[in-house]
């Protein structure tokens, strides 16, 4: 993997930053940027509504771009992939549609995957220093439904997810994994996962803001009520009654975020074409070329995340500090993971976070630069 000539696609490198906070929101390469662009300058229409050629063509790209994004998670069809506002909406989109009686969920869910449920019944299954898969066994099944966040935002650490879907589904369980930071990083199959529902957000994979992705198997989706209806949602209406279109326009409701849809296509045609699983080996390099003398690691290590603490040093004040000095851009903070912090009694954390962009010269200088910031401790 060329880094260097990746980092030519990034305008925003340019200006002498040092972007470690990707698990937040990832950058953006130029062919997004030019593809959003020719949405608004080209055919800035409507799409599924007009049969003008304008209308055409954006219905075109927007069919386009979901059949990229089928390709890219390994779906079975175009149809069962739904396109919502972000992970977010996706796992509130679900939580309201999908029937079941009880889900479980794990002790390290972002906010996302945790407030959605936490009006229904569920049960938290605690991950601790590792994945306990015999005991998922026992537990699951006292559960119809498992939502998992997949890779954690945290740290970084990926769950054993095709035997926890295996296990799930002889216990009856449906799944659905929250993919929010492992889409953007390592290959993902659903189909050889086997998994009921995934979602995930546009801006952790070089994507626009404002996009995200619900896929589910195509004879669940039909059994889900509708949570937001509206335009599109409808083949016909009448004063006092509906007939509910069929999938995916069901569940999107309202003029779409078009421009959005086609730079997410384009997104998942850009990391297509350089390998996820060369993005994956490149992350694991960074992390492992981090000192973590003098530092107090923070969750599980894995993939590319590096969460810690200097040791008397307060988290918020070593992200300050290194913006000032360096332009060295984490995250501080809980990380939308309250929940995790507070049970663990951990006031917050720096998390640094790379991508396909970051380099090992940058690694030298963050090294450097914490040198300095444990003498403050």
């Amino acid at each position: 993997m060329n880094v260097e000539k990746i980092r030519e696609d990034f305008h925003i490198l340019k200006k002498g930053i040092i972007y470690f906070d990707s698990a937040c929101m990832s950058l953006r390469p130029k062919q997004v940027i030019d593809k959003i662009n020719e949405y608004y300058t080209e055919y800035p229409a409507c799409a599924g509504r007009s049969i003008h050629k304008l209308g055409n063509k954006v219905e075109d790209e927007v069919d386009d771009a979901r059949n990229v994004i089928k390709k890219f998670i390994g779906a079975k069809k175009s149809k069962e992939i739904i396109f919502t506002k972000n992970a977010t909406e996706s796992i509130n989109l679900l939580a309201n549609s999908f029937k079941f009686d009880k889900v479980l969920l794990t002790d390290r869910e972002h906010n996302s995957n945790l407030l959605p449920w936490q009006t229904k019944k569920y049960g938290i299954f605690k991950v601790n220093n590792g994945f306990n898969i015999e005991k998922f066994s026992e537990i699951v099944k006292d559960y119809d439904f498992v939502s998992f966040v997949f890779t954690s935002n945290l740290d970084g650490y990926t769950i054993p997810a095709k035997e926890i879907v295996k296990i799930a589904h002889e216990e009856g369980a449906k799944v659905h994994l929250d993919a929010a930071q492992t889409i953007p990083h390592q290959e993902v199959n659903v189909r050889k996962l086997d998994a009921d529902f995934i979602s995930f957000s546009g801006h952790k994979m070089l994507g626009p803001s404002g996009m995200g992705v619900l896929y589910g198997k195509e004879e669940l989706l039909e059994k889900m009520d509708q949570f937001i209806i509206g335009g599109e949602t409808v083949v016909n209406s009448t004063y006092d009654s509906f007939e509910i279109e069929k999938l995916p326009n069901k569940f999107e409701a309202g003029l779409q975020n078009y421009a959005g849809i086609i730079g997410l296509g384009e997104a998942a045609k850009y990391l297509s074409k350089i390998g996820l699983n060369e993005v994956h080996d490149h992350e694991i390099k960074l992390v492992k070329a981090i000192d973590t003398e003098g530092l107090k690691v923070v969750g599980i290590p894995g993939g590319g995340i590096f969460n810690f603490n200097i040791p008397g040093v307060n988290y918020h004040e070593v992200a300050s500090i290194l913006d000032a000095s360096k332009n060295i851009m984490i995250r501080s903070g809980a990380h939308c993971v309250h929940s995790w912090y507070n049970a663990n009694s951990i006031g917050g954390s720096c998390r640094a976070s790379f991508y396909l962009y970051n380099t090992l010269d940058e690694i030298r200088v963050l090294n450097e630069e914490l040198e300095k910031l444990k003498k403050l401790g």
